[in-house]
């Protein structure tokens, strides 16, 4: 039988407006449209039950044994020197993506000492997808200016990857929708507008067809991987929403959570 667990999980209200936030420009700040969330008790299946049935493109994610080499993921260096390219090679090999280019890199924990670089940040606890129709072509004119028309016209996907980078996930671990039980209304744009640039991510609304997952207790050696966007309509899933969440198996004992996540442009 298959186990779940119940757990709050925090969802965008949907006014009909999509969320917009002025970030340093005052002057503009009177035109932010500030959304509301809500929390919503949830149920969450363990994806270890179902391993071997997700895919990319049926579900937008899946769980993998990837060992790596690291010795230590606060050293940025040796991320881009060691883990970008095993990550990019898993990539490939799961999207069967003919090239895979790693543009960005986050280690999230709520350990304060670590937080000495940008890259390092809180688990982001709402639900959300990090790119639109809007964002995902324009990292792809941010990395690759000069051949930017050309890659535009054919398939392109955002894939991401997560996984844990100190023991085995005891708190806020990370909770996966099913896309397929996504309906297309509950995208609802969140902008951030700078003065050169506007960056823009999904964040969902509650809906009762969600079916969620998160795979309890991730080794270091397992990483989920999850597609945030995609150009080709039919493949399956385009986006997968994604957040951190309070395990309810949890205890005041329970190490802090310490992951990375990585995010990739695949061409095909």
């Amino acid at each position: 039988m298959t186990k779940e667990i119940t757990a709050y999980l925090n969802y965008i209200v949907d006014d009909g407006q999509p969320s917009i936030r002025y970030v340093d420009w005052p002057e503009e700040s009177h035109k932010s449209h500030i959304a509301s969330y809500e929390k919503k008790m949830t149920t969450i299946h363990d994806g270890r039950a179902s391993k071997e049935e997700f895919s990319l493109n049926q579900h937008g994610f899946l769980l993998t044994n990837n060992p790596t080499k690291m010795n230590n993921f606060y050293d940025e260096k040796e991320i881009k020197d060691v883990y970008y390219p095993e990550t990019a090679n898993l990539i490939k090999t799961k999207s069967r993506g003919k090239q895979v280019y790693i543009f960005d890199h986050t280690v999230r924990t709520p350990l304060n000492d670590k937080h000495r670089n940008g890259w390092v940040r809180e688990p982001v606890r709402y639900v959300h997808n990090d790119y639109t129709e809007l964002s995902a072509p324009q990292r792809v004119r941010d990395f690759f200016p000069n051949e930017a028309d050309a890659l535009l016209k054919k398939r392109f996907a955002i894939i991401q990857t997560w996984h844990s980078i100190s023991s085995t996930i005891e708190s806020e671990p990370l909770a996966l929708c099913d896309g397929r039980t996504i309906p297309t209304k509950g995208f609802i744009r969140n902008q951030r507008r700078y003065r050169g640039r506007t960056a823009e991510t999904y964040h969902i609304s509650h809906h009762s067809s969600h079916r969620w997952y998160y795979f309890p207790k991730m080794e270091p050696a397992e990483v989920l991987v999850f597609k945030v966007f995609d150009t080709d309509k039919n493949v399956g899933v385009k986006f997968t929403a994604h957040t951190a969440f309070d395990d309810p198996s949890s205890t005041k004992d329970s190490l802090p959570r310490q992951s990375i996540e990585m995010r990739a442009l695949v061409f095909f």
